[in-house]
């Protein structure tokens, strides 16, 4: 199995000063026997280096920290200058973005020598390549035995991570669980999936094509079963999910589970409000995510489905109920969902419900080629694409965006938003909405992206927090720029 990339580049010149220096001594492992070995194994002298970048660097007591990265070779190391005998310095290894770190740890733990004013430590790998760990690097140091230690942000080498997508799917897989085969939370973790699985499409990049297999191995029994559970819309994000494994991989168990999904939610049409999915086994509530949900997912199936016309059936019963419905405002964007009364409760218009609506209107028209679903959809993106009130200042931002978090569900809503524009935008003559697109993605990397390339709540700024449904997000917005 394909587990990794490695792009090389031509080799660089280091700087004849990093050459001249001597030896050092190979630092104490990161814990007993747990010494990595990639391109080549931890502890390796800085003067082998086939290159030296540096993407951060921190300050204490007028010492500079850096660290250094050589892509090639997989590694880093790093250093601390304009001191004195005695100044300490060492790294730190993170294989979770950088949430947590063998503390005490201090790989390549070493101190400036006598007579210098300099030092650094040996490299270490970036990755635990062999067992799947994608990792990443920081410099520590502090002057002397002063107590005040300063740290490099995280940084990692270029190895998966050569273009915008692929670097922002590297910081995506830094939040995946290798031993339970999940990204965190539930839905959120099936649309986590969703961004990878469009992620090796887009870039061609192969390295984490493990984790669809994976995920799915080690779930497929969990709660309800093929990725069910009582609330529709959870279920809904999963079958898309398996879709999209379907079309990477060409497996049908995965299109037997999207199947599966789509049954379930089917179960719970009801005709309260004249039709439409309920939002969960015990909960009467139509709002417009689950229903847009199954739209596209059965849409979806039939269009790989030789033969098919029970999806496509269900497909038409839902866009003529959803359209009728009134959850599409006035102003052509989506409110949550029909009150007690069967009315549009008039709450807030959340970008996925403007996005997801989009992808499943595009697989309707290419089941039908019906003309008129393209119409409708670009008139509700048009909507959408130039609201004020989802794009203040020209950036979307979701309603009621947490100013410090990314662990709320809410964080997932603007790549949901993102990939449906994305699909419409693909099958649109003339690409319409491709510098909205590259438009939002430039801001996002401009203002809200670390030196890991981690994505932060607010795509126009400032980075405030990271976490698996910010950087998901991000990933479906520059998915959707690279195909645009």
């Amino acid at each position: 199995m394909l587990r990794g990339t490695n792009r090389l580049r031509p080799l660089a010149v280091l700087p004849c000063l990093l050459a001249l220096l001597p030896a050092l001594p190979a630092a104490p492992a990161e814990a007993a026997g747990a010494a990595l070995c990639d391109t080549y194994c931890d502890a390796r002298d800085p003067q082998y280096a086939t290159g030296d970048r540096v993407p951060v660097s921190a300050a204490v007591h007028s010492r500079t920290i850096r660290l250094h990265l050589s892509d090639n070779d997989v590694m880093g190391w790093a250093s601390i200058d304009d001191g004195a005998a005695g100044d300490e310095v060492w790294l730190d290894r993170s294989f979770d973005g950088g949430a947590s770190w063998a503390s005490g740890s201090k790989l390549g733990d070493t101190r400036t020598p006598s007579g210098r004013s300099g030092w650094r430590s040996q490299m270490y790998n970036v990755d635990d390549w062999n067992n799947a760990g994608v990792g990443a690097l920081r410099a520590c140091g502090k002057a002397g035995d002063r107590p005040e230690i300063a740290c490099t942000g995280w940084a990692r080498v270029d190895r998966n991570a050569w273009s915008p997508s692929t670097a922002a799917a590297t910081a995506l897989m830094m939040r995946y669980d290798r031993d339970t085969g999940m990204f965190p939370g539930w839905w959120t973790a099936a649309t986590s999936l969703t961004s990878l699985i469009d992620n090796i499409r887009v870039s061609g990049m192969p390295s984490y094509r493990y984790a669809i297999s994976r995920t799915y191995e080690k779930n497929i029994g969990s709660h309800g079963g093929n990725f069910t559970n009582e609330y529709l819309d959870d279920t809904g994000w999963w079958g898309l999910a398996w879709v999209a494994a379907y079309d990477a991989t060409g497996e049908s168990r995965y299109l037997d589970t999207a199947r599966a999904d789509a049954d379930h939610m089917h179960a719970y049409w009801t005709s309260q409000c004249g039709g439409g999915v309920q939002w969960a086994e015990d909960k009467a509530y139509k709002n417009a995510i689950t229903n847009e949900l199954y739209l596209h997912l059965n849409a979806a199936l039939h269009n790989r489905i030789p033969g098919d016309t029970g999806y496509l059936r269900r497909a038409k019963d839902e866009w003529s109920w959803f359209r009728g419905s009134g959850m599409i405002n006035g102003s052509r964007l989506i409110n949550d969902g029909l009150g007690d009364s069967c009315a549009n409760n008039g709450q807030v218009t959340w970008t996925y419900n403007q996005g997801v609506v989009l992808g499943g209107l595009t697989e309707l028209y290419r089941a039908t080629g019906d003309g008129a679903l393209l119409d409708e959809a670009r008139a509700l993106a048009d909507a959408s694409a130039s609201s004020g009130y989802l794009n203040p200042g020209g950036t979307l931002h979701e309603p009621y965006e947490p100013d410090s978090d990314c662990t709320t569900d809410g964080d997932s809503f603007k790549g949901a938003y993102a990939r449906g524009l994305g699909i419409l935008n693909a099958q649109l003559d003339g690409h319409p909405y491709s510098a909205y697109l590259h438009r939002q993605a430039d801001t996002a990397r401009a203002k809200d992206r670390n030196a890991l390339d981690q994505y932060g709540p607010h795509w126009a700024g400032p980075l405030s927090a990271t976490g698996n449904g910010c950087q998901h997000s991000a990933l479906d917005l520059l998915n959707a720029a690279s195909r645009a």
